[in-house]
């Protein structure tokens, strides 16, 4: 039980940031692209009561790897170039939790580096945990990145891909977004999306930690 606890304290930070950054940058991007609404919502915000989403976060919990946070809303009315614009709005969201990633390696190393890779010092009992939940940061910010990127609508990847097709097959592509979350869920359920995504996970892993790509 108490091991239990434990990995909850150490994963809750990282989960509850990393989907409140994703869900901040859609927010800020939309409302410098010109659309206020996440704004007037009260979305454009790093607190993370507004942005979770209890059963998406409780999943991110169980899974390590998949979860989801409330979408941002957006009034493609007020874009200046709509399709351009939503595309770059669903990009922000993934490259912030890349960012976020690359910010957590960089801790990981400056710690290692202060403290010479000795964990048996004095400050041990706190060092440990808090360098364990710097590497839960890299890998659920990794997760959350390459998740969205998946081509599928709703995911960040399918409005990204609809706004780099031309007109036609991006129509096409927007019809199966009431689709796409069932989509997702056989992925999941037949464990495909393990089969892509952790060893392409494990590389990015290993090359920000370690120097080194691992599978």
């Amino acid at each position: 039980m108490e091991m239990i606890i434990q990995k909850i304290i150490i994963y809750a930070v990282p989960i509850l940031f990393g989907l409140t950054v994703h869900e901040y940058a859609h927010g800020l991007m939309a409302d410098r692209l010109g659309d206020p609404t996440p704004r007037t919502m009260g979305r454009l915000t790093l607190n993370p009561f507004y942005h979770l989403d209890p059963i998406g976060t409780l999943v991110f919990f169980i899974t390590q790897a998949f979860g989801w946070a409330r979408p941002i809303s957006i009034n493609s009315d007020n874009l200046t170039s709509p399709r351009r614009d939503l595309m770059w709005i669903a990009l922000a969201g993934p490259l912030a939790n890349f960012l976020l990633a690359l910010f957590c390696a960089l801790l990981y190393h400056l710690i290692n580096s202060l403290t010479g890779g000795n964990m048996e010092s004095g400050g041990a009992w706190f060092i440990v945990p808090f360098q364990q939940m710097i590497v839960a940061g890299v890998v659920i910010n990794l997760s959350l990145g390459l998740i969205n990127l998946i081509p599928i609508p709703p995911l960040d990847g399918g409005r990204i891909l609809a706004g780099i097709l031309p007109q036609r097959p991006a129509g096409y592509l927007e019809k199966i977004d009431s689709y796409g979350a069932i989509l997702l869920l056989i992925l999941v359920l037949s464990d495909s999306l393990s089969f892509f995504l952790f060893p392409l996970l494990s590389a990015l892993t290993g090359l920000l930690l370690y120097g080194a790509i691992s599978f």
